[in-house]
């Protein structure tokens, strides 16, 4: 199973992950955005989302 991670030092906190994939991704305090829910993350959902990243945050893991 793929598992996103965002690298927290590229994230420029465009929100853009969180508006394709609300129930995966969430914006701090800090006004960068954090994996919430993993498990949640559908294939197609979250690619998108790393795929439009401006800053390229967004990473998947295989477990």
């Amino acid at each position: 199973m793929k598992k996103p991670v965002i690298d927290y030092d590229l994230c420029d906190g465009c929100a853009t992950c969180v508006e394709l994939c609300p129930e995966v991704f969430e914006m701090g305090d800090d006004e960068k955005a954090f994996v919430k829910a993993e498990d949640k993350c559908g294939p197609s959902d979250c690619q998108e989302a790393a795929d439009t990243c401006p800053s390229e945050a967004i990473t998947f893991t295989e477990e």
